[in-house]
């Protein structure tokens, strides 16, 4: 009987081994199919089927970094034989680039990635640091109609972004924070608040209040238990928070779409306006969802030791 359900135990484990590696596989196409398109040329990425095996190349990385028109006629031999290879590459496909006075105009992408990057690592810490203290507070000390307050900030988020859209440019309007970075800053951070605070408050709750009394037993003020006892108990909580503050402030479509035009516009409103000319341009697109995706994953790695803590703290107690 034991060698019976210890053979079944076997298959179930490969099976069980075989559905994970199905799903990581469908997981994984979707990355995949971006990171490769943003390496075709424009004519592989538009076959029906699709090309699976292709020449790699960089020309939709160059197209996405410049200003560019359609090109009329064949080009000027001369020009043409003159131009560095990543222009050939461009003049290949039957576009230019678009030139002023000081050289090839710059697409925008630079400034919409660096607006992207001010504005989710600035909201993720204010979200995070007022979300800690705020969650600090309502682990430690009981106020009247706590619950209340809890579901109050925790109902900020039962709408959908797009919904409140409308509104918010309203009264940006009325402000003048229409097209700034300290509008999606506070948006940001006002949204991402009452996630922080509820995941923080159920984090700083598992750890003990008894660390913090002999902390002011031994002279230690509320304030300096706070900073150097709970917050590197909590540092893992926090981590994890931080990570999902940056994904949501990175990933925000809709607000960044409605409330920007070009001075403070994100990366995820100006990336699919790359549609190039005749034709969706799908490969530059695709580079700039590549390049869009990096500081997300690089984040996310960095911080992964404490993400994985961070998200099983407090499941086993003693």
């Amino acid at each position: 009987m034991a060698a019976v359900q210890s053979k079944m135990q076997r298959l179930w484990d490969r099976i069980a081994v075989v559905l994970v590696l199905a799903a990581l596989v469908i997981t994984m196409i979707p990355l995949y199919w971006i990171g490769s398109t943003a390496f075709k040329a424009l004519a592989d990425a538009t076959t029906v089927p699709p090309t699976v095996f292709f020449k790699p190349e960089v020309t939709a990385f160059i197209k996405l970094f410049t200003a560019r028109v359609e090109r009329r006629g064949a080009p000027d031999k001369e020009q043409y034989a003159k131009a560095p290879w990543w222009e050939k590459l461009v003049m290949d496909g039957g576009e230019r680039f678009i030139r002023d006075d000081k050289g090839i105009v710059s697409s925008g992408y630079v400034g919409r990635f660096t607006n992207s990057l001010i504005i989710a690592v600035i909201s993720t810490f204010l979200a995070v640091a007022m979300g800690t203290v705020t969650a600090y507070g309502f682990s430690r000390f009981k106020m009247p109609g706590e619950s209340d307050w809890l579901f109050f900030i925790l109902s900020t988020r039962m709408l959908p972004p797009v919904v409140v859209a409308i509104p918010m440019y309203l009264m940006y309007r009325t402000v003048a924070l229409v097209d700034t970075h300290p509008g999606l800053i506070i948006l940001y951070t006002a949204f991402n608040l009452s996630f922080s605070v509820w995941v923080l408050k159920g984090f700083i709750d598992e750890i003990p209040t008894e660390y913090e009394e002999a902390a002011l037993v031994d002279g230690y003020t509320r304030l300096e238990a706070f900073f150097k006892i709970v917050l590197p108990q909590a540092a893992t909580g926090i981590a994890a928070t931080a990570v999902f503050c940056f994904i949501t402030a990175w990933n925000e479509y809709a607000f960044a779409l409605i409330l920007t035009l070009r001075k403070a516009q994100t990366a995820p409103p100006y990336i699919p306006s790359q549609l190039g000319s005749g034709l969706t341009d799908w490969t530059t697109i695709a580079a700039g969802a590549v390049l869009f995706l990096l500081p997300v994953m690089i984040f996310t790695f960095l911080l992964r030791n404490h993400l994985l803590r961070g998200v099983t703290f407090g499941a086993v107690r003693k």
